[in-house]
């Protein structure tokens, strides 16, 4: 196995190496391990291709990706080589056409491209799907997600003052990967709702908006039994002005919800199925249209043509279908659930996880 990119002579002191990064823009800003041809090499040798092998080529420089320059950024981000094959599909979903990663990695409303890994592999690395799963304290997540960020950058020159043109950004953009946490769910994992088999290793990533926490402490009894009073809050939650989802239903725009255990247990306790918070979602997440014309993200909506704009009060719902609301279970303890905005124009893709030794 031979690696072929170009090659740059530096002291092996530590501080030089961060030096030599920051001064090319090739890193995030954090320290970064450096990517010497033999902890390049040891990246490579969990995946059965070639280095040369192209997978893609990625915007928003649209340079091509390599097996050799993925492992390169992986190495940088802290990954370690078992969780290589994990960077690799992930960053294949990210390059499929209708993920427009160009878009929202370049984009002013400074999106976030998260990373969710499903099946076996995810306990196997420690991949978390538990308590603080979207924060730090966890090397896979952090890593991982890390991993593609720096391709975005280095590969992609998604730089910020360059091609990224971020007003703010987020956090979400140094790294985001969690996995669900299937143990504690209700349903069928996300893998098996996409057709994949059980048993499959899967990642999906999306790219995101915002994270928006939300606390429903239940089992009032008052008005609505613990489960719908989860899920009536999160329609509450949704409806607000801002939330750009209700302007660009027609060009793709779709969302997460990611329930915490106990707020699961209460939903699937109602005799709520997946299919049936979808549903639940698209038809009472909605808003007339007298509150969102000239307001706020009017200026760029992409609507349907069965949206009635004549009609103020025609009620315009937060995705287009109800397939475009997934459903997930993660984190641990704790009344708080979660739904993440997804940016307009992509949609979300998925990837089955290519192990060495696999078929």
């Amino acid at each position: 196995m031979s690696l072929d990119a170009r090659r740059q002579v530096v002291t092996e002191e530590f501080q030089r190496v961060q030096d030599v990064c920051w001064e090319n823009g090739w890193t995030d800003g954090l320290p970064v391990v450096p990517p010497t041809e033999s902890a390049v090499l040891e990246m490579l040798s969990l995946v059965p291709d070639d280095p040369s092998t192209v997978l893609g080529r990625m915007e928003p420089s649209s340079a091509l990706v390599t097996l050799e320059k993925l492992a390169i950024n992986a190495v940088m981000a802290g990954c370690l080589p078992e969780y290589f094959p994990v960077v690799v599909a992930s960053v294949k979903a990210a390059l499929d056409r209708d993920f427009n990663l160009g878009g929202h990695a370049a984009t002013t409303g400074g999106a976030a491209q998260v990373i969710i890994v499903n099946g076996p592999i995810a306990k196997n690395l420690g991949i978390s799907g538990d308590a603080g799963c979207f924060g730090p304290g966890y090397r896979a997540n952090a890593t991982i997600g890390r991993a593609l960020r720096l391709a975005i950058r280095n590969i992609g020159k998604c730089i910020p003052g360059g091609m990224d043109k971020a007003t703010q950004s987020t956090p979400g953009r140094y790294s985001f990967c969690f996995a669900e946490n299937e143990d504690r769910s209700p349903w069928e994992p996300h893998q098996v709702t996409l057709g994949f088999p059980l048993n499959a290793n899967v990642v999906t990533v999306a790219g995101i908006r915002g994270v928006h926490n939300t606390i429903f402490t239940s089992g009032t009894g008052i008005k609505w039994s613990p489960g719908i009073e989860v899920l009536d809050g999160f329609v509450s939650n949704m409806k607000a002005g801002g939330i750009s989802n209700y302007y660009q239903i027609g060009s793709g725009a779709q969302l997460i919800i990611v329930l915490c255990p106990e707020h699961a247990a209460e939903i699937s306790a109602d005799q709520f199925t997946k299919l049936d918070i979808q549903e639940y979602i698209f038809q009472n997440a909605r808003m007339a249209i007298s509150e969102l014309v000239g307001r706020t993200h009017y200026g760029n909506h992409i609507w349907p043509d069965w949206v009635d704009e004549t009609n103020p009060e025609y009620l315009v719902p937060i995705v287009q279908a109800k397939e475009d609301v997934v459903v997930l279970v993660a984190g641990g303890e704790g009344r708080h659930s979660t739904w993440m905005a997804g940016w307009g124009v992509t949609r979300m893709k998925s990837e089955q996880i290519a192990l060495l030794g696999e078929k």
